[in-house]
This record gives structure tokens, sequence and C-alpha cells, in this order.
């Protein structure tokens, strides 16, 4: 399996170590170097890409801004050196945020969430892949992942809050976790699972989530893989 995979950076010495990384990782295959979004977007149009590498602050137009304009984006891997666009870059489903100079064995790290996504997609696109069945009440009730704001757990019940309502499902946090993509939800303690990109803010122990007023605990154990996953250093 190949990946075909394009870097976007005005930086040359940014690009040669991102190019550096790739060469060592066999199953990455560079297709284009790009100084700017608009070689890019050449590169896009005319290729099957499946991985983006970009910066985000770049002359004219910015990496979130030029994801944010195409119908339907690659992976995408922000490599930056400014931490503070990071939930803007989750807001895209980016698969990782990288502040730069990233080591290689954090940029490995994201490359391998990209593989082991595709290898789990089915080759054909089923819809039901990007939902999961919970029985409320009586019924079958179908949640798609993009709904999810964030889940918690009540022993042997979970709450999974959407934006419109509150469902409660007789299920184990274990089991449900199972369920949902790891490339979109993080576990911020025992008690609570949340989609990465309804993650508003982070202030000290607590997380901010998108429509919601209550704040969620981060947990000690969780906390450095919630930052890591950020590309950030402890507040």
């Amino acid at each position: 399996m190949k990946i075909n995979c394009v870097i976007i950076d005005d930086e040359p010495f940014a690009q040669e170590l991102i190019e550096g990384y790739i060469q060592k990782i066999p199953y990455l295959n560079l297709v284009a170097s790009c100084g700017n979004v608009f070689e890019a977007i050449e590169i896009l149009q005319n290729n099957e890409i499946d991985l983006l590498f970009s910066d985000v602050q770049m002359p004219e137009i910015n990496g979130i801004d030029f994801i944010r304009s195409l119908k339907t984006p690659p992976f995408v891997i922000f490599i930056t050196a400014h931490p503070n666009f990071a939930i803007d870059g989750f807001e895209l489903d980016a698969v990782d945020y990288l502040v730069k100079p990233a080591s290689f064995d954090r940029f490995l790290k994201s490359v391998n969430k990209v593989l082991k996504v595709i290898k789990e997609k089915p080759s054909v696109k089923n819809p039901v892949s990007e939902s999961l069945f919970v029985k409320e009440g009586h019924k079958l009730q179908r949640i798609r992942f993009d709904e999810i704001f964030y889940i918690e757990g009540m022993r042997d019940y979970v709450k999974i809050m959407i934006k419109d309502r509150m469902i409660v499902t007789h299920m184990t946090m274990k089991r449900i976790e199972d369920q949902l993509p790891k490339a979109q939800f993080i576990r911020l303690q025992k008690s609570y699972i949340v989609r990465i990109s309804a993650i508003k803010s982070i202030n000290g122990n607590m997380v901010e989530i998108y429509d919601f007023q209550e704040k969620l605990p981060i947990g000690k154990q969780y906390k450095d893989n919630l930052f890591s996953t950020f590309g950030l250093t402890d507040l």
C-alpha cells in the first residue's frame, strides 16, 4: 500500500525536513512539495492525493482556509510554528496538528493514524461505517459520529450528547469506545469521551465543548495524550 502525499509549506527548510521524514517511511509516496496553495491546487486536480502535510501561515492563503475551501479534502496533518491554530485545525477534522520542529517519532505517530484509518476503511463506502446504532427504549437509534459532542459513562449506561438532545443507552464505556473511530474521538478521563473537533478550548484541567455550557474534566493519565493530539505542551 502506498499513501500519496503532498507537502505545502513556504519555508524551504521545513519542506526539506518533511521530505526527509517521508523518505524514511516506505508506505509514503511524495507526489509534490509545494511552496504555496496555488501549486497544490494543480497537483490535487491532476492526481489522487491521500494526505496533505500543510503549514498554516503562508502568503495570500493560509493552510486552514485552503483546506476549508476544498469540497472533498484528503487527510490533513498540519505542521506549523503556531500552536494557537490547533483548535481551528481540528474543526476541519485534521488527523493531527504538529508544532515545528516536529520530531520524526511524532511525525510517524501522526502518519500511522492515517495508515490505520485507510486500512480499516471499507473498499465500498458504507454509510453505516460513519455511524453506530444504540438501543434507546424499544428501538435501535442510529447516531452519526459527527453528531456526537461527548459521551459520559454512568456505570453500565452511557449518556450520548448530541446537539438537540441526550440519548441514554445500556452500554459500557469500553464497548462504545471500541465502536468509535480513533481519529475522531479521544478519552478525557474514565467517564468522558469527546469528539476531537467538538473541543472549543482547554483551560487547565477542563475542556469546553461547542454548544454546551458544561466543562468536562481531564484525567491526569489522559492529559498528556490530549495535549499530544493537539501538538501542545501543558499550560
